[in-house]
């Protein structure tokens, strides 16, 4: 079993395409979440125009593109997983409303661009429970860094029993597993993890 990751405009869409596959979650999500702007309601935004924000978020198959906002991984050469990793302030939906669960008690700058989130991480159904998450909250790291965070976090589910919308930031083992250290437990079934670069 092997187990790649890159940067998403190294891979062309259609890997994308196959991790968040056509039912589901994350083929209605299509890691929008936390990018919808003021004022836009998740679901007066049709699929094909989240599907299209996240191949431009991604640019997949843009090689030449100096920014992506994800990886991708690959199991023995498959399209197995994604991760959402950009600067916080990327994620509007995130950042902007101070009532997330991941501000309960905070009181930081919301909007530092040196501070980056994973607030996804996606493996594609038959091929979890082999390592995806992990290898993918790995690459964030020195992804992240090498983008210029001083910082990266995210918003890990700390129980096994997650509901739909619970379970996309992956689960807390992952990022412990990562060198990533609790800052703040804003409720019984979310953790802050982060990590210094």
């Amino acid at each position: 079993m092997s187990i790649t990751t890159a940067p998403a405009n190294e891979v062309p869409c259609s890997a994308l395409d196959a991790i968040f596959g056509t039912r589901g979650g994350a083929a209605e999500c299509r890691c929008q979440r936390y990018r919808l702007a003021r004022g836009e309601a998740f679901g007066n935004t049709p699929v094909e125009v989240r599907a299209e924000r996240l191949r431009e978020q991604a640019a997949c198959g843009d090689a030449d593109s100096p920014r992506t906002s994800g990886l991708v991984a690959h199991l023995d050469g498959e399209p197995a997983g994604w991760c959402a990793v950009a600067p916080r302030s990327a994620y509007e939906g995130l950042v902007r409303n101070a009532n997330r669960t991941a501000w309960r008690g905070r009181h930081e700058d919301r909007l530092d661009p040196d501070v980056w989130a994973i607030t996804c991480l996606l493996t594609r159904p038959g091929m979890r429970g082999q390592g995806v998450a992990r290898a993918l909250a790995a690459a964030a790291v020195p992804h992240a860094r090498s983008g210029g965070a001083r910082r990266l976090e995210a918003y890990p589910i700390t129980v096994p029993d997650a509901t739909w919308g619970e379970e996309h930031p992956g689960p807390l083992s992952v990022y412990l597993d990562g060198g990533f250290e609790v800052v703040h437990r804003p409720s019984k079934r979310r953790a802050v993890v982060a990590i210094d670069l």
